[in-house]
């Protein structure tokens, strides 16, 4: 049994991708299941799936750029022209050879060249779109698809007949941390309420820079754990340094970058979540049942988590602050509001739990073993 996994090039597709591969082997420990990935290149991506026992190909992947320039065009056309179609060969001579019985696509630019290569080979292919907004990429591959599976409800731009609404896949074990090991982790000192603030899987400058505007305010009444970004982390702890009080000091604890034990325990610790809004995020959150504010990325494609944010927000489960409202003793005041009153407190985590889908991975995985095992 040879199942293939697609995708490309951002954290998004790589981490529901393990997600289901987990529930997979958890549900077929036979050894004769063998699990593949074709994407473009990404070092990060590819040491997280071989640690998962998955073997990865590289293939070449045009990526349509939404701003204008003369560089912009260029680039545009040399992906378009050249770097798709031999990403296409490419994959088309792995699939070829490798003959997978299943082609599971997470969509994104990098997706492309295996599910035009495995629609070629009349490879049976299965999407899962994270955003209630569909990527390009998994609009092209809808034609050929047996299933979509989705994240939200009423995700648009699909045929009704060929979605299962199942959630966005999250690792199981994120829902298993403990304040504990958090304590020891990032060495909490306790006392207050503790605010996690992340910005996504590079970090977010703009959300920093808004932090350190109030950073000392905000530690006179919380303990905050703020995933910072590797590229940013020097100079948020050097600031920081500076604006915080001598007496507040022991309560921020910045990290450059969450691993999964890490991030596990930081979510487990944390009383309220403020956070980028990817889907992925979205999911885990609601899965742990904690309050938040999702500040959605402006630039992100079809303004996906925007409208991601929204339709989390709808529910109940968070409230969004739009950067350009993002001023900083609004975004205080906001926390403030929410944090203080248990009774919403208590109504926020329980929209979020009746929003969550934490099996989705299972799913996935179960629909696929039927499909093959039939």
């Amino acid at each position: 049994m040879k199942i293939l996994f697609a995708g490309g090039g951002t954290g998004g597709h790589i981490l529901p991708i393990i997600a289901v591969a987990r529930e997979l082997k958890r549900s077929y420990p036979g050894k004769d299941m063998e699990l593949f990935y074709i994407g473009p290149e990404d070092r990060f991506g590819d040491i997280l799936l071989s640690q998962e026992g998955i073997r990865t190909f590289v293939v070449k992947a045009g990526k349509v750029r939404r701003y204008w320039g003369p560089t912009a065009l260029l680039h545009n056309l040399s992906d378009i022209l050249l770097n798709t179609p031999l990403g296409i060969c490419k994959a088309f001579k792995i699939l070829f050879f490798l003959s997978p019985d299943l082609i599971f696509s997470k969509g994104g630019y990098g997706a492309i060249p295996a599910t035009v290569a495995g629609r070629m080979l009349g490879i049976p292919i299965f999407l899962h779109e994270s955003d209630i907004v569909p990527g390009k990429a998994n609009l092209a591959a809808e034609k050929f698809a047996l299933e979509i599976f989705t994240s939200f409800p009423f995700t648009q731009n699909f045929p009704p007949k060929k979605i299962l609404l199942v959630g966005n896949p999250i690792r199981s074990r994120i829902l298993s941390g403990s304040l504990l090991d958090a304590t020891q982790i990032f060495q909490l000192v306790g006392g207050k309420l503790i605010l996690f603030i992340m910005g996504g899987s590079q970090g977010a400058s703009r959300i920093n820079d808004m932090l350190l505007n109030i950073l000392d305010e905000a530690l006179n009444e919380f303990e905050i754990i703020h995933q910072t970004g590797e590229a940013n982390f020097k100079t948020v702890a050097e600031e920081a340094r500076v604006v915080i009080s001598e007496a507040n000091l022991p309560y921020y604890h910045p990290v450059a970058f969450l691993d999964e034990n890490e991030l596990r325990h930081a979510y487990a610790a944390a009383n309220f979540i403020v956070s980028r809004a990817g889907s992925g995020s979205i999911f885990e959150i609601a899965s742990l049942g904690k309050p938040s504010i999702l500040i959605p990325l402006p630039e992100s494609a079809q303004n996906h988590q925007m409208k991601n944010a929204y339709a989390y927000a709808s529910t109940g489960a968070a409230i969004v602050l739009e950067e350009a409202n993002m001023k900083p003793h609004f975004f205080l005041e906001r926390i403030r509001s929410i944090i203080f009153d248990q009774t919403e407190m208590e109504r926020m985590s329980q929209a979020a739990l009746r929003f969550a889908k934490p099996d989705a991975a299972r799913i996935i995985a179960d629909y696929i073993l039927a499909y093959l095992i039939r």
